[in-house]
């Protein structure tokens, strides 16, 4: 009889032992599994916010994602950093952020929308990007204030706009563009179409670009490298599989896909 009144005593406590334990598992997805490889449980859709200067290296490594975990579907969404940051806050759904500035990736987290610590992915750097040939002459920051140069920026709470302004800033340069735009690559855009004679804008994208435009260096760009911080999102709805693709794309083998495209490494 007393045996049977402590079982009935301990039945509810085992059961919360157990949900304890459920809990503890990696239900939350707190336990993220190693991305990619035949012991890959991640499944489902992951939507990634990134910087628009990341579209051509993260559309490829979201493809190689794909390949080593064939369970999972990666959408992404390429713009201004600060757009991007804005939209997260205001609760637009997204598992990842990734930004092209630390300040943008502040803004987000500073909100409480970040989950941990986010991690740096690589750098970049300016350079002037011109139209084939270079038809203008340009050299350096300098010419970039000529009365025959056009030249266009991204505005300044974008990233790139932020760097080229202390590029500038550095050199005591000061110009006046003909267009300011909401990311690197309508900057780009610009140049490539033949409405500026050039544009401040990533090494990576100058690169990317290369059938069209030729990169000119110039040294104050050292001066205004700008991080590329990456995190999961609060509220992802996909947060293993986030938590996957945040590792992959830290990986030896993304670095060496960024690193290729012109990115450097933090």
């Amino acid at each position: 009889m007393k045996a049977a009144r402590l079982r009935t005593a301990l039945a509810p406590l085992t059961v919360l032992a157990l949900l304890g334990l459920v809990g503890c598992g990696g239900g939350d997805g707190t336990g993220s599994p190693a991305p990619g490889g035949s012991g890959s449980t991640v499944t489902g859709p992951v939507t990634v916010f990134a910087a628009a200067s990341l579209t051509e290296t993260f559309t490829q490594l979201g493809k190689d994602f794909e390949a080593a975990s064939p369970g999972v579907r990666v959408t992404f969404s390429f713009a201004g950093s600060s757009a991007l940051a804005t939209q997260i806050n205001q609760g637009a759904p997204a598992d990842v952020f990734a930004s092209a500035a630390p300040a943008n990736m502040r803004t987000v987290t500073d909100a409480g929308n970040g989950d941990g610590t986010p991690a740096t992915l690589v750098r970049n750097q300016l350079v002037i990007a011109v139209p084939k040939g270079n038809p203008a002459g340009v050299t350096g920051l300098a010419d970039l204030t000529r009365p025959d140069v056009k030249a266009a920026l991204c505005a300044e709470q974008v990233p790139c706009g932020a760097a080229a302004k202390q590029a500038l800033d550095t050199a005591g340069v000061k110009l006046t563009p003909v267009t300011l735009e909401q990311d690197v690559k309508a900057a780009l855009a610009k140049v490539k179409l033949g409405e500026v004679d050039a544009a401040l804008v990533y090494r990576t994208d100058a690169r990317a670009a290369a059938a069209d435009v030729d990169g000119i260096e110039f040294p104050e760009s050292a001066g205004a490298v700008n991080d590329y911080p990456i995190v999961v999102l609060k509220d992802a709805p996909n947060r293993p599989a986030a938590r996957a693709f945040v590792a992959y794309v830290l990986s030896d083998t993304a670095r060496g896909v960024l690193t290729a495209a012109g990115f450097q490494a933090p």
